[in-house]
């Protein structure tokens, strides 16, 4: 139980993200004090197995000394500075170097901000101002996913397609269109292939942008697998077929990155384990492990030469954050970026994926499991009322977080999504061991959950 004076102060202060609000009045935070490794613990020592590495970020887990040491040589030698009006700093420059080194497709730029939200809202605002150069003021639309997510600020929020994100705040904006969210287990016709569904999705989207009119539809974005929709992993055949599309309307495309980048699909970018040949590239969360705020937006140099072009005849380059790239986040991700290829964490992930996959696909047998699926070391889980028709709970019955409240019980912190999808996307550094562990305390949870129901 957290002591009086922190539960206190949290809930006369503290306003909570992704939170039952008034619920929370009644239950009060769990608080988070340390972490060692792939765990964290709560101020009375209790630890818990952090199965979604905090919000999918924490690669190299609760702590590594490195990150601190990085973060603390460069607070000392230059605490703050920004990147406005020819302005530079060695970390900024030399991330943004590795970056384009390591892009998964030819990339031009790299410009930072602090968030995976600001990135994607940043490149809405690009692809607009991309194509006011190019004298196509109509051609504005954006086109996301049913399911997806981006973001909560105003424009990612409006890319973001859960009820949650845009429920009562006023949202999607006009200009921002969806598309089939591509999970087979629920939107494919019976008997309906990888390939006939991909092809049926590539068509579904040609025939909107037609309708749309071509000349009005900017931009596609996707992340390679959904995130917070559910995990979703695309059928195979997916990306190539949908760039085609996009190809012949001339649409840009962009890899949201934010959760898939820096190994955790098992290669660097899960737009190449998916086959996605991005024009422009979001990425966040893992840069620094999660130590510190940080995000890139790349783009190609197609994209660049008009952005420039158009900032010489305006005067200037509008745009960009206080914190844009700032020294610390960036000396801090360059760290973390030396440490993934100093370990081989991509040959770890590689190595402890299958046994991954197998811990999740073991659960299937589970009564209240209809669909397990993942790719990596990232996974979910489905609970459904009825495996044979895939019909899922009722949302009052809050099945999925219940679960999540019972994992917690049995020393696992994990997150339920849309459709009651359990989420599991640990610190990169996991080991089978703990992974077996993992999923024997996610076992428990749904046997106390279904004994209930």
């Amino acid at each position: 139980m957290a002591s009086n004076s922190l539960r206190d102060k949290d809930l006369a202060y503290t306003l909570h993200p992704y939170t039952n609000l008034r619920a929370h009045e009644r239950k009060g935070p769990l608080i988070i004090t340390r972490g060692k490794g792939v765990e964290v613990f709560d101020e009375s020592g209790r630890g818990y197995i952090d199965a979604m590495a905090g919000l999918w970020c924490a690669a190299l887990g609760f702590s590594e000394p490195r990150l601190a040491e990085a973060a603390k040589r460069q607070m000392s030698r230059l605490g703050f500075y920004h990147q406005f009006s020819h302005k530079a700093h060695d970390p900024g420059i030399e991330l943004a170097a590795r970056l384009i080194e390591m892009a998964p497709v030819p990339m031009s730029k790299v410009l930072f901000s602090n968030s995976g939200s600001e990135a994607n809202d940043t490149a809405v605002k690009l692809i607009w101002y991309f194509n006011n150069a190019l004298g196509r003021p109509q051609k504005k639309k954006i086109i996301a996913r049913r399911r997806a997510y981006h973001g909560v600020t105003v424009a990612s929020a409006s890319l973001t397609s859960l009820p949650a994100n845009n429920r009562d705040f006023d949202l999607p904006l006009d200009r921002f269109i969806h598309t089939d969210c591509p999970h087979a287990y629920h939107d494919a016709l019976p008997g309906e292939d990888d390939e006939a569904f991909a092809t049926r999705l590539a068509t579904n989207l040609e025939e909107l942008i037609l309708r749309e009119g071509p000349d009005t539809v900017a931009a596609f974005f996707a992340e390679p697998v959904m995130g917070a929709g559910g995990v979703i992993v695309p059928p195979a055949g997916y990306f190539p077929k949908i760039q085609a599309v996009c190809r012949k309307y001339d649409v840009l495309t962009l890899a949201d990155e934010v959760i898939c980048g820096f190994h955790r699909t098992g290669n660097v970018w899960g737009c190449q384990t998916l086959d996605y040949a991005p024009d422009m590239l979001t990425c966040a969360k893992a840069l620094s492990s999660g130590y510190l705020p940080i995000s890139a937006l790349m783009l190609n140099d197609r994209i660049y030469q008009v952005i420039a072009d158009n900032s010489a005849k305006i005067g200037t380059f509008g745009h960009g954050y206080t914190y844009s790239g700032h020294p610390v986040a960036a000396a801090v991700a360059l760290e973390t970026l030396d440490i993934y290829a100093e370990r081989d964490i991509a040959g770890h992930v590689r190595q402890v994926a299958p046994f991954m996959q197998a811990q999740l696909a073991a659960l299937a047998d589970h009564p209240l499991v209809g669909e397990v699926r993942g790719v990596g070391l990232i996974g979910a889980m489905e609970l459904v009322a009825d495996k044979g028709t895939h019909t899922n709970f009722p949302p009052p019955q809050l099945v999925g977080p219940r679960v999540v409240e019972a994992m917690e019980r049995h020393g696992l912190i994990g997150r339920a999504m849309a459709n009651d999808s359990l989420a599991f996307s640990p610190p990169l550094i996991i080991t089978e061991p703990e992974l077996e562990e993992l999923f024997r305390r996610a076992r428990l949870a749904l046997d106390e959950v279904a004994a209930a129901l």
